[in-house]
């Protein structure tokens, strides 16, 4: 029998055959095949997709591709045994304990690894002809950032049917309705200054990883989704609070246009919040990513339709603007990726928009660590690993 037979027989693991399964009624994958990875699709065929990293993000990836159309979850891989086993059995799919294995098997894989490993693993499964969604942030340093992306451009060239290889990477946020409502507000409003607050009290999840990596970087990569000019000025305080990484750090960016954003991001925080403050021209305008949420308000008072209140100096409008139906922004960011790679279309966060959030939480450590000015030496190559440690 094949040995995708069996869909939690863990390739290359056989003492570790689960019980009780031989006779699983799922059997053998639809259209299941072990041939050139180049010649796998046929025309209208569901795209068949792996998660490689089964852990806390990774498990929601299984959770939501599961479910979503026009996929089939073909398996996961892990190098802990017992949680790809388990998380295999819980949904009914293949199990490999080397992700190299699955690699001819599928359209597509999502890199759900430590983010030491995004360089090795992203590589691995590009120059295997497939499609690639990698958890933010996109690699350890700059350099390997640039590989990936690189190698994502060169596979254009190796394929026979042409099209590129999709990449793109786990800011999730960009597909949160909330910040898409904001956009949308934000779009005829000139842009004078931008504040973000994303704050969490300390936990067991990504401690590997500095406060900028797991949680500015959101907001670094918002902002420079919501300000369309480079950065000419950086500046950054932080400390180390519960651990050796970075976990409580405020930075200040300033863009050619005039632009100013201010980030701040603790997991040292009593509280946990999602929030970013637009100051226009025209309104200040507030977001809550947690409440799912947008007030707008509107300077001067030729506005109708709303509650005006006058203060001491002027007067001013205040709404709440309709948000559109919520949806969960990983499922979304899903069905972005599958799109993507059935139309052929580049994707919304590709490799150079991860770059370009990664360079930026690259030059936050270092000057908050080690006290350079902006531009920082090298800041344009990036050749160092991040998580660099405050002691």
């Amino acid at each position: 029998m094949n040995s995708l037979g069996n869909p939690l027989m863990p390739m290359r693991v056989a003492d570790h055959f689960l019980q009780n399964t031989a006779q699983h009624s799922l059997g053998e994958p639809p259209h299941c095949w072990l041939g050139n990875p180049q010649d796998r699709r046929q025309p209208h065929s569901p795209l068949r997709i792996a998660v490689i990293g089964v852990g806390r993000m990774g498990q929601h990836h299984v959770r939501i591709l599961s479910r979503l159309q026009d996929v089939v979850l073909l398996g996961v891989s892990d190098l802990n045994l017992e949680r790809g086993l388990a998380i295999a059995r819980q949904y009914q799919v293949h199990f490999f304990e080397t992700y190299q294995d699955l690699l001819p098997h599928v359209d597509a894989a999502i890199v759900a690894v430590p983010t030491r490993q995004h360089y090795e693993v992203g590589m691995t499964c590009l120059a295997a002809g497939i499609h690639v969604l990698i958890e933010k942030p996109i690699a350890a340093s700059v350099s390997e950032a640039e590989a990936l992306v690189q190698a994502a451009a060169r596979s254009r060239e190796s394929q026979p049917t042409g099209g590129q290889r999709i990449l793109q990477v786990g800011h999730v946020e960009r597909f949160n309705p909330t910040f898409q409502a904001l956009a949308q507000v934000l779009d005829a409003e000139k842009i004078l200054a931008l504040s973000a607050h994303r704050l969490s009290p300390y936990g067991d999840r990504a401690n590997d990883v500095s406060v900028v990596l797991d949680l500015m970087i959101h907001d670094i990569d918002l902002m420079l989704a919501l300000v369309d000019a480079p950065v000419v000025k950086l500046t950054a305080q932080g400390r180390c609070v519960n651990q050796a990484l970075l976990d409580d750090v405020t930075a200040t960016l300033e863009f050619t246009n005039g632009t100013v954003a201010t980030l701040t991001a603790s997991k040292a925080s009593t509280q946990k919040l999602r929030r970013l403050v637009a100051y226009g021209q025209h309104s200040l305008t507030k977001a809550d990513f947690l409440g799912h949420s947008i007030h707008v308000r509107h300077h001067g008072c030729q506005e109708t339709g709303a509650v005006f209140r006058s203060g001491f100096e002027r007067c001013y409008a205040e709404t709440q603007h309709d948000m559109p139906l919520y949806i969960d922004p990983l499922y979304a960011e899903l069905q972005h990726f599958v799109h993507c790679i059935q139309a052929k279309q580049s994707p919304a966060v590709g490799g150079v928009q991860a770059t370009d959030a990664l360079r930026l939480a690259y030059f936050i450590e270092q000057i908050v660590l080690e006290g350079d000015q902006w531009p920082a030496p090298g800041w344009r190559s990036g050749n160092r690993r991040l998580h660099l440690n405050c002691h």
